[in-house]
């Protein structure tokens, strides 16, 4: 037998979390998935043209991990009221859209960027205002997307100017780029405070990656088409935030963001469907 003045001393264990924050583990989604769809959606504008590149850009496969992280910390009621009050930043990022393909017709980057977010600004303080009511929300981004797909139907035929030769980091450096922008939005919109952070939440990231990404590469009117082929399916990411505010509660969060998802899928791929069926008959035509 072994004397217990033998055996080593007993230390107790370190504590562990018994869950990790899931807001870290949220931001590290983010930013991956978020430089991936800018990086491929500039890569197909490059190469395929800006519906294409559109079409990835308004996936929401960014906005995915923030209400995956909702329905885990608050609940299906919470996720619901979040996905209502995105519709009013929705129909904010409307204005910016057609804010920035206004002015990047003639001034740079610089001028473009920071012009689309005064609109931006001052369409989110507007509309947060006002108390609005889920029908009232539809209504208001139905009109709002309908006057911009008009207001920018103009600027949809660019063409990119001839973009500098790839380097080896190009790529690495724009999903470098991209995911630290995400990291200072959401991390600032956490430190600042909550009144603040609901505005900073806000900020139309993709897009905003999208034009420091392809403004100088491919010039202003050419990114401007890309944003204005964007609206079209702006429609189905608003379907896709209309769902979900509907289903969550009757269906639970899982098969409610799953839907959401699946809508915006669908309708994007039946617009790039869409535009193929066309262009046969457009070439039979002439």
């Amino acid at each position: 037998m072994f004397s217990a003045r033998l055996l080593p001393p007993r230390f107790p264990k370190p504590a562990l979390p018994d869950v990790i924050d899931p807001f870290w583990l949220t931001l590290l989604v983010k930013m991956l998935a978020s430089a991936a769809l800018i990086v491929c959606a500039s890569l197909v504008v490059e190469r395929a043209g800006p519906l294409l590149g559109a079409m990835i850009a308004t996936l929401p496969l960014s906005a995915g991990p923030n209400y995956v992280y909702l329905a885990m910390e608050h609940g299906d009621a919470f996720l619901r009221e979040s996905a209502i009050a995105s519709l009013v930043a929705n129909a904010a990022t409307g204005a910016f859209t057609v804010a920035y393909a206004n002015i990047a017709q003639r001034r740079g980057l610089a001028l473009s960027l920071g012009g689309a977010f005064a609109v931006w600004l001052g369409a989110v303080l507007l509309l947060n205002r006002l108390d609005w009511t889920l029908p009232g929300l539809i209504a208001l981004n139905a009109l709002v997307y309908a006057g911009c797909i008009v207001a920018t139907r103009r600027f949809r035929s660019a063409k990119p100017v001839v973009a500098a030769a790839r380097r080896w980091w190009d790529l690495p450096l724009r999903a470098l780029a991209v995911m630290a922008l995400v990291a200072a939005v959401v991390l600032t919109g956490r430190l600042i405070g909550p009144d603040a952070a609901g505005v900073v939440a806000l900020v139309p990231m993709v897009f905003t990656s999208l034009v420091l990404i392809l403004h100088d590469r491919i010039g202003g009117p050419a990114t401007a088409a890309v944003m204005a082929h964007s609206l079209p399916g702006m429609i189905g990411f608003t379907t896709a935030l209309i769902t979900l505010a509907v289903t969550v509660i009757p269906l639970g969060a899982p098969l409610a963001l799953s839907l959401a998802l699946l809508v915006s899928l669908l309708w994007n791929g039946s617009l790039v469907l869409l535009q193929r069926l066309r262009r046969p008959a457009a070439s039979y035509a002439r």
